[in-house]
């Protein structure tokens, strides 16, 4: 049994590697806000669909597919998606306050 758990990136680094990325490519439009927050839900999303498809691996029970390594990486997608849920809260409160100041 293959104990080895591989590593998805944290929402936050991966928006910094989004970032990183679009700039040294030369992606004037993809760089700064929207080009982080674009990677980091693509990372969040590849998350997910990643714990789908090695949760449907131990369903067919595929003999190279551990259940631990199946529920980390259900744990890691459940994180990363709070996470990201969390932000997106954070940024309709930031636009409700800024929407109600005083002119």
């Amino acid at each position: 049994m293959d104990l080895r758990i591989t590593s998805t990136p944290l929402p936050l680094t991966s928006a910094l590697a989004a970032r990183r990325n679009a700039v040294a490519q030369g992606g004037a439009s993809e760089a700064g806000f929207s080009g982080a927050l674009k990677g980091a839900l693509n990372d969040v999303s590849k998350a997910q669909n990643q714990a789908n498809e090695l949760q449907k691996q131990v369903q067919l029970e595929n003999p190279k597919v551990s259940i631990e390594e199946t529920m980390v990486a259900i744990q890691k997608a459940q994180v990363s998606f709070q996470a990201t849920l969390h932000v997106r809260n954070r940024l309709v409160q930031a636009y409700t306050d800024i929407m109600n100041m005083q002119v």
